[in-house]
């Protein structure tokens, strides 16, 4: 009997696969747990628009990212920490204080387990953060850290 499974099952199928099973298997097993349908043609249409929708929506997706991505890397971030006479900072700067900064400046949302620091960030200068954007894409954010005035 031919099946059109719904969800992976280890060792037979993946979702949206077509796939010839045992008769027993697929009615007393498959079809019974939900895991699977019969492979009608009513079935396979509606499969592959479920498809044809899901890359669809992941496309403008991976436009929405590679946007984001051309946004955050044509401006620049700056983060203002205390710090001493000689340029040295009060402590260091966090992916998470990136991520207040993106969020106040360019009211763009960034978790802070997307950004990933070279080397924690301890003195006054411009540095390169690396993003990770949805679907593989990433971004080089520049980020100037200055002195608060006044420190």
């Amino acid at each position: 009997m031919k099946v059109l499974f719904k969800s992976n099952v280890e060792g037979v199928g993946r979702s949206g696969q077509v796939k010839d099973v045992a008769d027993g298997y697929a009615r007393n097993y498959l079809i019974r747990r939900g895991l699977a349908v019969a492979a009608t043609p009513a079935a396979l249409k509606q499969a592959a628009e479920a498809q044809a929708t899901a890359a669809r929506h992941a496309a403008e997706e991976l436009g929405r990212a590679q946007a984001l991505k051309a946004r955050l890397e044509e401006s620049s971030i700056v983060v203002e920490s205390k710090a001493g006479s000689q340029g040295r900072l009060y402590g260091s700067v966090t992916t998470t204080d990136v991520a207040n900064a993106a969020r106040a400046q360019l009211d763009i949302t960034l978790d802070r387990r997307e950004l990933e620091l070279t080397e924690p960030i301890r003195q006054i200068g411009s540095y390169q953060v690396r993003a990770r954007l949805p679907h593989g894409v990433a971004a080089n954010l520049t980020v100037d850290v200055r002195a608060v005035s006044g420190a």
